[in-house]
């Protein structure tokens, strides 16, 4: 089987071209391929599909084979991937999602896509559709209670449960250690990823993230975005920010009129390999 490695901003996945291949079990596979000793090495795969309600479609499987909605960092690539392949070259283009149909703006330069903005939606901001199992209908700046010390949290989805986490050094978070915590916290029946943010300036922000399915990330487009929107709902950034996360930037854009979140970043071809499955 044919597969390619991309990366957005150090967020890597394994992508397969089902335009031309077949996957049988892809859970299974994202396991097998995802493991960075005896695989291939991701953060999962993405297989790129055809679509009768888009230009094309993504599906992706985290490393641990759990089924994702949404991938901001992934999708970008999946821009990249279509109209540098052949298979959709359009600058404006669609890819149909679990958590939707979501639209992608390239910029291309001399052939290749330079870069990426995704219209990411609108940010879902109440408890019960994120799912967080709360007593209010938002959790803005609550108390939560991870092994006997109390974090204040803000919670939102991009299409997959995000819990965000102000802190004054991101870099001096243990994040092995409450990553999986937060993950597995009785508040979140889907699990959920955690998003740690330091607040550099109005509009730049520093972050770490723990995935659920995959530990710690590089970048999370997805947590990216949710992070944005929670630091201008708790009134401490401002609703166009620079994203600092370990494997690059992301410049998010919360817009006031449609309330939706536009994210723009790099895609990056890593290399082409073929595998035995």
């Amino acid at each position: 089987m044919k597969f390619t490695k991309m990366h957005g901003i150090g967020n890597d996945y394994i992508y397969i071209d089902c335009f031309h291949e077949t996957v049988q079990n892809p859970s299974e596979l994202a396991v097998k391929l995802s493991d960075r000793h005896f695989g291939i090495g991701g953060d999962g795969i993405i297989l790129i599909k055809p679509s009768e309600a888009a230009d094309c479609q993504m599906d992706m499987y985290n490393a641990d084979g759990s089924r994702g909605k949404m991938c901001g960092n992934g999708i970008r690539c999946v821009g990249k991937y279509v109209y540098e392949r052949g298979i959709v070259q359009k600058e404006a283009l669609t890819v149909e999602t679990l958590s939707g149909i979501k639209k992608l703006q390239l910029d291309i330069h001399h052939g290749q896509v330079a870069a990426v903005e995704v219209n990411m939606g609108q940010p879902i901001r109440k408890a019960e559709e994120i799912p967080a199992l709360f007593s209010k209908e938002y959790v803005l700046n609550e108390p939560l209670t991870i092994e006997n010390r109390v974090y204040k949290i803000t919670c939102v989805s991009m299409g997959n449960p995000h819990c965000i986490v102000f802190v004054d050094d991101v870099d001096s978070i243990k994040l092995e250690e409450i990553g999986p915590l937060f993950e597995h916290h009785p508040m979140f029946p889907d699990r959920v990823n955690t998003e740690f943010i330091q607040v550099m300036k109005k509009d730049e922000l520093k972050m770490r993230v723990w995935e659920r399915g995959s530990g710690e990330t590089l970048a999370c487009g997805t947590g990216a975005c949710a992070a944005a929107c929670a630091a201008a709902w708790n009134q401490v950034a401002a609703r166009t920010v620079k994203m600092h996360l370990k494997g690059g930037d992301l410049s998010i854009r919360w817009d006031e009129k449609s309330n939706e979140i536009f994210m723009k970043g790099p895609a990056e071809f890593v290399f082409d390999g073929t595998v035995k499955i």
